[in-house]
C-alpha cells in the first residue's frame, strides 16, 4: 500500500510540472507566499485532479507533508472528513505557512469535519493569526450551514472577533468581520 501511495505521490507531481503556470507562480513568490514549490496552478485544475483520486486518507496525508503548494491544496481536496481526527486537524492548522492555505483549509476540510465547531472556537482564541484566520473561516462556514451553537458559544466567538477587530491584523478582522455576518 505505501509504494502505491509513494507512486500516486510522483505521478501527481510529474502532472504538476506539466501544468505549471509561471506568471501565476512568480507573482506569488513575489507576494510572499513562499513554498519549497509553487506551480502556480489554479483551484478549478486542481479540482479536476482531485476528483480523478477520489478520498483517499493515505495519499492525502503523504501529499500535506510535501512543502509544495498545490500538494497540501490537493490533500485538503482528497481527505475523506470523516478520517481526519483532532489530532491530525492540529498538526495541520498548527503547520499553516500562507493564509491561502488556512482559508483552503477551512473551506475545503475543516468545515466538514466532527468537532470543526469546538476546533475553530480554540483556534480563534490563538495568538496565531493562520489559526485565528482558519478558525473564523470554518466558523462562518458552520453558520451559513445552520449549525446551531450555544449561548456561550456564540458569546465567545462575539467577544473573540470584537478583539480582533480592534487591534488584529487586517486578514483576521476581515476573516472575523466575514464570519460575525453570518450570525442570524
Amino acid at each position: 500500500m505505501e509504494q502505491e501511495v509513494q507512486e500516486r505521490l510522483r505521478q501527481i507531481k510529474s502532472r504538476f510540472r506539466l501544468m505549471m503556470n509561471g506568471v501565476a507562480s512568480q507573482s506569488m513568490r513575489e507576494k510572499g507566499v513562499a513554498y519549497k514549490i509553487n506551480w502556480g496552478i489554479g483551484l478549478p485544475e486542481l479540482k479536476i485532479i482531485a476528483s480523478e483520486y477520489g478520498k483517499n486518507y493515505e495519499l492525502a496525508v503523504e501529499l500535506w507533508k510535501e512543502d509544495i503548494r498545490e500538494c497540501k491544496i490537493l490533500a485538503t481536496l482528497i481527505m475523506p472528513a470523516n478520517e481526519m481526527s483532532v489530532d491530525l486537524a492540529e498538526l495541520w492548522v498548527e503547520q499553516l505557512k500562507t493564509q491561502e492555505m488556512a482559508e483552503m483549509t477551512a473551506f475545503n476540510l475543516f468545515q466538514h469535519i466532527d468537532n470543526a465547531g469546538r476546533l475553530a472556537l480554540k483556534w480563534i482564541s490563538s495568538d496565531n493569526e493562520l489559526k485565528q484566520i482558519c478558525g473564523y473561516n470554518v466558523l462562518a462556514r458552520l453558520l451559513l450551514k445552520g449549525i446551531v451553537f450555544t449561548d456561550r458559544d456564540i458569546n465567545e466567538f462575539k467577544d473573540q472577533a470584537q478583539t480582533a477587530m480592534s487591534d488584529g491584523n487586517i486578514s483576521v478582522r476581515h476573516a472575523a468581520t466575514n464570519a460575525l455576518a453570518k450570525i442570524h
